[in-house]
């Protein structure tokens, strides 16, 4: 393979200005947001006694699942040794990074007292498995950090084993990080939606998929940027492969939880809520989540596997674009439908007060809670750029290397 060569962000086109300058003004009003929900409370936002987390949650959870996968490429490239994804190293650590930072800020602003962050990272209930995930996330930080580390310090470079053993360390810690993301929801036993082992491999898979879209996604926009071809015929047809087969994991486990849920007489009633009586959140989950998220962008790359040249290209990014709506589809599906469908207090007796239970619970997303959860993302998209801007992470003339 080529000596791999790698650049800064030098250039900065109009277009890019252009983007940048409406990551800036959606970061400024998500800050907006937060300081108007801070200082009327929750009571401004669609949250309620009932949906306690909203459309911010959905936002935060998403990004810090696509963190995990967004470290796909380098952890192809360190622990299996597939040098044709090695130029792509780099890039998505630092990618990996910013989407959970932004997430993570997401998470923090909407807490209503983001000050008592320190309570819960000094004070732990190990039995909480929000504990647990203070340690994951913080140490994803620090693990893909020293992972950088590892692919730019020219000693750690002249010996190979330091950034294997790095490359380890960190496939192995991301894939804990999403386990306790899944987890969360996993353990909750008293929302019917929830609980389930199969939560953590849904969210590995689901981390895999929404990952690597980031990736390419940003990939697009760093070789507009650069005018250097940083996907070229080959590394376009390996994503190809890669997202037809993380999008098919999705799918298979997103019907083994239904399946295994409907198998069960006590989940039916969740199961015809998500299925077929829930309103929006039906729609959601079909059409969202289903046919626009999974189905049609697997039917796209199908197709673009036998087109060459630009069309290849085209159909894995509008794939890519498609596969992130469904992900947030699927997301709010699974975080708001879940907490709407009413608990169950009583198992096999029916339950009725003034607080209530046993209705469907009702939420609207705000418009500051769309503002915030929204500037989560721009805010990962700035932290990259800076990142990109100050150090070199892109690859310069290696994607062309011979596979």
């Amino acid at each position: 393979m080529a000596v791999l060569k790698f650049q800064k962000l030098d250039t900065h086109s109009p277009t890019f200005r252009t983007l940048l300058g409406v990551h800036v003004v959606m970061l400024a009003l998500g800050l907006g947001a937060f300081f108007y929900m801070e200082t009327h409370g929750h009571i401004v936002s669609g949250m309620n006694n009932q949906i306690v987390w909203g459309t911010p949650h959905v936002f935060a959870v998403f990004l810090i699942v696509a963190a995990s996968g967004a470290l796909n490429v380098a952890s192809v490239s360190s622990v299996f040794n597939r040098l044709a994804y090695k130029p792509y190293a780099r890039l998505s650590g630092i990618l990996a990074v910013s989407l959970l930072i932004g997430g993570l800020a997401v998470l923090v602003l909407d807490l209503g007292r983001p000050e008592r962050l320190v309570v819960a990272m000094t004070t732990y209930n190990f039995k909480s498995i929000f504990a647990w995930n203070i340690y994951l996330y913080t140490g994803f930080v620090v693990i893909v950090a020293a992972y950088l580390f590892s692919m730019m310090d020219r000693g750690a470079i002249r010996n190979p084993a330091i950034n294997k053993a790095m490359g380890w360390m960190a496939f192995v810690w991301r894939l804990a990080l999403t386990t306790g993301t899944g987890s969360i929801f996993g353990f909750l036993i008293a929302r019917d939606a929830y609980s389930g082992a199969i939560m953590a491999p849904l969210f590995i898979a689901a981390s895999f998929l929404y990952g690597l879209a980031f990736t390419v996604l940003v990939l697009l926009t760093m070789s507009w940027e650069t005018r250097n071809d940083l996907m070229p015929d080959h590394m376009v047809e390996a994503f190809t492969g890669l997202a037809i087969i993380f999008a098919l994991a999705v799918l298979y486990f997103t019907v083994a939880q239904h399946l295994t849920k409907l198998y069960a007489t006590g989940f039916h009633g969740i199961e015809s809520f998500i299925l077929r009586d829930g309103g929006v959140y039906t729609f959601l989950f079909w059409a969202g989540q289903i046919v626009v998220g999974l189905l049609a962008p697997l039917g796209v790359l199908i197709i673009g596997r036998k087109m060459k040249g630009p069309y290849c290209w085209r159909t894995l990014v509008i794939s890519s674009v498609l596969f992130l709506i469904g992900g947030l589809a699927q997301m709010y599906v699974l975080i708001i439908g879940g907490q709407a469908y009413p608990l169950k207090l009583f198992p096999g007796k029916e339950v009725s007060s003034t607080f209530f239970d046993g209705v469907v619970a009702s939420y609207t997303p705000s418009l500051p809670e769309i503002l915030l959860g929204a500037s989560g993302v721009s805010l990962a998209m700035i932290v990259a750029a800076l990142a990109m801007r100050l150090m070199p992470f892109l690859p310069h003339g290696a994607a062309k290397a011979d596979a």
